[in-house]
């Protein structure tokens, strides 16, 4: 593939999204793990038949869609159960995420992983952005966001890779501190370099 791919991560609600509209805006071709994480457990899918049967009719919404909020709750309670879930789904995700980067028609791509751990699970991506967002801020998001209590929202951002962790993945770094104006420079300079890539 000649088209430069670039990984996007960062801690949860730090600003992934923002980010990547950003990008999309210049031109560059999105490809979320997110919405294809639900895409690769829709309805009648094999993936949520292997977790129904894993896990049972608990975790279905009354329409049979899977209910991701109950699901997560499971996982956080039961560690092991959420190892059996990645890996389950990260191949599918990572297959598809492959297929989509082959049929942009973009000059680059950026790739919205929220889980990158290492670089050897996505050997297509040509460089890694961490958006690196100061704690407080996270939690003080996740709590307005998902209505979540602060000892919650602060189980969830146990429960990821820690800050430095995060960045020692990182090609480049964009520091989101809530100023929309800076993010927009940071990503503006960023562009003009994966135009050269």
């Amino acid at each position: 593939m000649s088209m430069p791919i670039i990984g996007l991560t960062g801690g949860i609600a730090s600003g992934k999204s923002t980010v990547a509209q950003l990008f999309a805006e210049l031109g560059a071709g999105i490809i979320d793990a997110d919405q294809i994480a639900r895409d690769v457990v829709a309805l009648g899918t094999p993936a949520l038949a292997q977790i129904i049967q894993h896990f049972s009719q608990d975790v279905l919404s009354a329409d049979g869609t899977l209910n991701r909020q109950i699901l997560r709750q499971h996982i956080f309670e039961h560690p092991t159960q959420r190892l059996w879930l990645e890996g389950l789904l990260h191949p599918l995700i990572r297959k598809q995420m492959t297929q989509q980067a082959k049929r942009l028609k973009t000059p680059y791509g950026i790739m919205i992983i929220p889980l990158l751990k290492n670089h050897e699970d996505y050997p297509i991506l040509k460089r890694v952005i961490v958006v690196d967002t100061p704690e407080t801020l996270q939690l003080e998001r996740l709590q307005q966001r998902d209505h979540s209590s602060l000892t919650q929202a602060q189980a969830m951002l146990a429960a990821q890779l820690s800050r430095t962790e995060r960045l020692k993945l990182a090609d480049d770094v964009i520091k989101n501190n809530g100023d929309i104006t800076v993010l927009k420079t940071q990503v503006n300079i960023l562009h003009q370099r994966y135009l050269k890539l």
